[in-house]
């Protein structure tokens, strides 16, 4: 399986990076990274790790999450050989707001 990041997770995922290196330093910075990758890789092997998510349940196909740093959280879904990661946010902030903005 291949991993596609949609725009929005992308600009999300570097938003998360950006505030985690203003906040905690360079270090925690590459920490995060390293395991957004590292999680990503996993779900090469194994995609249906990741929880289907009810806040998606609406939804035609079905959306999955992975809680990455304990607080952050990875929507996904997986469409024939392709994981597509759909939205990356921060879990402090409104939930049904941003899946509301996922496509």
């Amino acid at each position: 399986m291949r991993v596609i990041w949609q725009p929005s997770a992308k600009k999300s995922r570097s938003e998360v990076a950006a505030y985690i290196r203003r906040q905690f330093g360079a270090k925690r910075k590459v920490r995060f990274l390293q395991e957004v990758r590292q999680i990503t890789k996993m779900l090469c092997n194994a995609p249906n790790i990741g929880q289907i998510d009810p806040l998606y349940a609406e939804r035609p196909a079905a959306y999955r999450s992975i809680i990455i740093g304990g607080l952050n959280k990875m929507v996904y879904r997986i469409d024939d050989d392709v994981i597509n990661i759909v939205d990356f946010w921060d879990t402090r902030r409104e939930p049904k707001s941003l899946a509301a903005q996922t496509e």
